[in-house]
């Protein structure tokens, strides 16, 4: 590690005059690292979180920038925050730097920074940590949340598995995470400004910007020894957010589930249909094999072989693939009723099976 090189946290903070002080002692407690600077963006706070932060400075290893804005109620979100907050803090690290963004309710791991770091230096442009409950808030939660949790993250698991057999990445192997979560991400100033930044989205921007990344072709790790404790709270400060699934999900079991779950065979089309355009991609448009290729694409997607090659003709692949799965008719996302949850769970279980056969029977 290059000790030029600024580490950077960019943190949005709204009335956690309680819980703020955690995540401090947890930034300043980090195991062989040592974060340059802290930019803690105080907004719309009324509970007296700035007062609390300058009072924590003098004990901090590395120094803070309090920035307090006040937006008017449209864009008053995690969104708009955080955004804002990367902006600046990337204007602190430099062109070279790395950006770190957690949430003021989180409690980042010992070796938080550390672990980010050495996944960044294994060539990742980028790191999705894991968010896990704080153990003490999660034994007050009932345990039908924590069952339709493990469900639908085992199920994730699975979809993902699918993907990564069919279209691996090598900057992203085996074992990962599913998670994108702005509690934990660390990023290359330069990927963050190449992705346009945090889109200031009113829910969702962590995710936003992942795919804003992913269609610029960063190198992304979800790494799973990256981790950060967060609250278990029922009332939260974003409007949508974990809070609000957990107080919706006490009163009723939501029908769907996460929207960015789909049924087993369908990610393994999705699956199928992105290795073929990462191998059409690579082949020399010149060539009989790319033109085969080509129709088997478009057949594949349901779209005219005309858009198919000029899409793939896209800077990045990222933006190619963004491109045909927004357009693609066959790779239209439907949802999953929780209630059927076990007939694709079986499906995703078959699925793995036979991908993973041939490499059992080559192992032998």
């Amino acid at each position: 590690m290059s000790p030029a090189r600024s580490l950077v946290a960019a943190i949005p903070v709204r009335n956690e005059a309680d819980r703020i002080g955690c995540c401090l002692r947890a930034l300043a407690a980090q195991q062989d690292a040592c974060l340059t600077h802290a930019v803690l963006l105080v907004n719309n706070s009324t509970d007296g979180t700035a007062d609390r932060v300058q009072a924590a400075i003098p004990c901090l290893p590395f120094c803070v920038s309090v920035v307090e804005r006040t937006y008017p109620p449209p864009v008053a979100h995690a969104g708009t925050a955080r955004s804002d907050a990367m902006k600046v803090a990337a204007a602190m690290a430099g062109p070279d730097g790395i950006l770190l963004t957690t949430d003021a309710d989180g409690v980042v791991a010992p070796d938080w920074l550390a672990r980010n770091l050495a996944a960044l230096d294994n060539g990742a442009d980028a790191v999705c940590g894991r968010a896990l409950i704080d153990p003490a808030e999660a034994r007050l939660l009932p345990a039908c949340l924590h069952e339709d949790d493990r469900a639908e993250m085992a199920y994730a698991t699975m979809l993902d598995r699918i993907h990564h057999l069919i279209d691996p990445d090598p900057h992203d192997p085996w074992p990962r995470h599913t998670e994108h979560s702005g509690a934990s991400i660390a990023v290359r100033v330069g990927a963050w400004r190449q992705a346009g930044g945090v889109p200031p989205l009113p829910l969702g921007e962590d995710r936003g910007f992942l795919m804003a990344l992913r269609n610029v072709d960063a190198a992304i790790r979800h790494a799973p020894d990256v981790m950060v404790t967060v609250s278990g709270r029922t009332v939260g400060r974003a409007r949508g957010g974990m809070a609000d699934t957990m107080a919706r999900r006490l009163i009723r079991q939501d029908e769907m589930l996460d929207e960015s779950l789909e049924p087993a065979t369908t990610c393994l089309h999705r699956a199928q249909a992105r290795a073929a355009l990462r191998r059409l991609r690579a082949m020399n448009p010149s060539t009989r094999s790319y033109q085969e290729a080509g129709r088997r694409l478009a057949r594949q997607l349901g779209l005219p072989l005309p858009y198919v090659i000029g899409v793939t003709q896209e800077r990045f692949f990222g933006m190619a693939w963004s491109q045909l799965e927004a357009t693609g008719p066959e790779l239209r996302r439907m949802p999953v009723r929780r209630c059927e949850l076990d007939l694709h769970v079986r499906q995703a279980e078959r699925i793995m099976r036979q991908l993973l056969a041939p490499r059992s029977a080559a192992c032998v």
